[in-house]
């Protein structure tokens, strides 16, 4: 027995498949089958809404924006070079031995001891 009011066909031409429990895009608003509905299964135009990863530039931290059509990697490389915060000489430890508390400190290098020597 057929039951043609229950359930929707994938929007996807080559599938069409009678899906009991249809799956709706969240970006373009159609209907797929559980085969289809990820962005790159179905070519969604409108993944570009949903889909959005912003890199973080591996030196300071920061989130670098890229616009649509532009590369990551250069885009990442580009503030690199330019407008990037990082700065080794302050991410750079050692132990310094303070005569004052007679142990050992965890200070940046260039970091002087604040206590005066005896």
């Amino acid at each position: 027995m057929e039951l043609p009011g229950l359930g929707r066909h994938c929007a996807e031409r080559a599938c069409r498949r009678l899906d009991f429990l249809p799956l709706k895009c969240d970006a373009c608003g159609e209907v797929f089958c559980k085969d289809h509905i990820r962005y790159d299964d179905h070519k969604c135009g409108s993944a570009y809404k949903k889909n959005v990863q912003v890199p973080v530039c591996p030196l300071c931290n920061a989130p670098v924006p890229v616009q649509k059509g532009e590369i990551p990697d250069v885009v990442v490389g580009a503030h690199m070079d330019k407008d990037c915060k990082y700065n080794p000489a302050q991410h750079i430890f050692c132990y310094v031995y303070c005569l004052h508390q007679q142990s050992y400190l965890k200070a940046q290098l260039f970091e002087l001891c604040e206590h005066p020597a005896a």
